[in-house]
C-alpha cells in the first residue's frame, strides 16, 4: 500500500503532471505521512512542478494539526488549540491555499478556518495536481 504522492514519485517516477495553479500555498505534513509512512519530500517534489504555484514552508511544519482520529473527540480543546496554531502558522505565510495529502487533517483545519471566517482555502494534493489541464 502506498500513499498517493509516494506512489507517484517513487513507483511511477512521475514528478510533473502538467498541473497549473496560479497561487501561493503552504504544505501541511500529516503525522501519519511523516511519522508512519516516512513521507516528506514526495509531496514537495510534485508541488514544485506545478506551474504558477509558489510554495512557502510552514513554520513548525512537523507539528500535528490536532486531529488524530479519536484524539479530536477525546481531547477536543487540545485538538482545537493545535488546529488553531497550525492555521495561524499557515496564515503567517500569506498563502492562499493550505495543501496536504491527508483528508482528515484538511477537514479538521478547514473547519477551524471556516469557523473563523478566514479566506485561506484547503486543498488535497490530488486536486492540485488535477488543476489547470
Amino acid at each position: 500500500v502506498y500513499e498517493f504522492s509516494e506512489f507517484m514519485v517513487k513507483v511511477l517516477q512521475i514528478f510533473n503532471v502538467g498541473a497549473k495553479l496560479q497561487a501561493k500555498a503552504t504544505y501541511h505534513d500529516s503525522c501519519a505521512g511523516l511519522r508512519e509512512c516516512k513521507i516528506k519530500q514526495e509531496p514537495r517534489k510534485l508541488l514544485a512542478n506545478v506551474k504558477g504555484l509558489e510554495l512557502v514552508e510552514l513554520n513548525d511544519v512537523e507539528t500535528c494539526c490536532g486531529f488524530g482520529g479519536t484524539f479530536a473527540v477525546k481531547f477536543e480543546p487540545i485538538s482545537i488549540a493545535m488546529g488553531e496554531q497550525k492555521v495561524e502558522n499557515a496564515l503567517a505565510t500569506n498563502a492562499e491555499y493550505l495543501i496536504s495529502t491527508d483528508l482528515s487533517c484538511l477537514m479538521h483545519l478547514d473547519g477551524y478556518i471556516k469557523h473563523k471566517g478566514y479566506s485561506l482555502k484547503t486543498m488535497h494534493i490530488a486536486d492540485v495536481l488535477a488543476s489547470g489541464w
